[in-house]
């Protein structure tokens, strides 16, 4: 596997704001209401570091790679690649809501994760197949994003307007086995070096309490 992605190593670090603290959102979903076991679905740029920040999380049980936006039939990395399949590279987490919330996945994914200002791109990863979206699973998920999303924009704790989409749940397609857990894998790779392990600095920063023991 090569250590750069479409020919270029991203070299933004993630969340990118005017240096505030990310606002717990106001809006959130009721533990009660999900059962042992939620699911949530969210693209911000390469999966492999998307994916490497939600496992750091307690609450978290499970983490894939994967395509989401598109069709099974075209849900392959060599495809994927070439950002005309409509898919973006996702990940989908199942975690506890009685011990992190919808929301609070949203506040790890605005705050730590990714860049949601930028459109069709994180760094010099770029296409749509890079978008940021939040692939709602109900539509009590779509109403706690896009309050999250007004939330933020109206704190101005971004630099600019948040450019997530929100995109209804259509399918999820898992990647190729070497793209699973892969920066655990290959903490030396330079692009996990570069853009996934400042991504775990800043999450042990901000969000210590939410951490692994």
């Amino acid at each position: 596997m090569s250590e750069t992605r479409q020919g270029a190593v991203c070299r933004w670090p993630g969340g990118q704001s005017n240096q505030s603290p990310l606002p717990d959102p106001v809006t959130d979903l009721d533990p009660a209401t999900q059962g042992a076991v939620a699911e949530a679905v969210l693209a911000g740029g390469c999966f492999w570091c998307v994916e490497a920040v939600f496992l750091a999380l307690q609450g978290v049980h499970e983490v894939t790679s994967g395509y989401a936006g598109g069709d099974q039939a075209t849900a392959s990395y060599r495809q994927v690649c070439s950002g005309t399949t409509g898919h973006a590279e996702a990940v989908r987490v199942r975690f506890d809501p009685a011990m992190i919330s919808f929301g609070a996945l949203l506040k790890v994914f605005f705050g730590v994760a990714h860049d949601p200002t930028q459109r069709n791109r994180q760094g010099n990863d770029v296409g749509p197949q890079y978008r940021s979206a939040i692939f709602y699973l109900d539509e009590a998920q779509r109403v706690v994003a896009e309050a999250y999303i007004q939330q933020l924009n109206d704190s101005g704790v971004f630099s600019a307007p948040i450019a997530t989409t929100l995109e209804a749940h259509s399918g999820f397609y898992p990647a190729e086995d070497e793209h699973q857990n892969f920066a655990q894998r290959h903490p030396d790779a330079g692009y996990i070096r570069v853009v996934a392990l400042p991504k775990l600095d800043k999450l042990k920063h901000a969000f210590a309490p939410q951490l692994r023991g």
